[in-house]
């Protein structure tokens, strides 16, 4: 036998076996990362909660008082706006669904502050089409 056959035939039981070729990864890299796995679902045997969070903030809580002093009356007469302490939680286009719903008015805009003791204060400036001495008259301000 020639020595180039016998090295075919010995190439060629190589390429026909199981040994694996792979050898050793090349890194790149100085930093390992770790990878990603398979991340299944959760199915919990219980809900964590027995019962499901209520809104916090709903008409009624939105809107505390109305504030009777004599500078909220004075705007109620001369600039058609009516005064609120509201929640702090509370933005303006909740106070003016708010004011909506409880008083079935409709409001222009709604300006608020918060004041020094830590309340929040909406004055709320009606339609055109409502008078704000009636609403106040309905609400038991005046």
């Amino acid at each position: 036998m020639a020595p180039t056959s016998k090295a075919a035939a010995v190439a060629k039981k190589l390429t026909k076996s199981n040994v694996s070729k792979k050898g050793t990864r090349i890194h790149t890299k100085v930093h390992f990362y770790r990878p990603k796995t398979l991340t299944t679902e959760r199915k919990p045997k219980y809900s964590r909660k027995s019962v499901p969070k209520k809104n916090a903030l709903d008409k009624f809580s939105i809107i505390k008082y109305p504030l009777t002093t004599e500078s909220s009356m004075k705007l109620i007469e001369d600039s058609n706006t009516l005064v609120f302490i509201v929640d702090l939680k509370a933005n303006k286009r909740q106070i003016k669904n708010a004011v909506r719903e409880l008083h079935s008015i409709e409001t222009e805009k709604v300006n608020t502050l918060i004041t020094p003791k830590g309340l929040k204060k909406a004055y709320i400036k009606l339609h055109k089409d409502f008078d704000a001495l009636d609403v106040a008259n309905r609400i038991g301000v005046i």
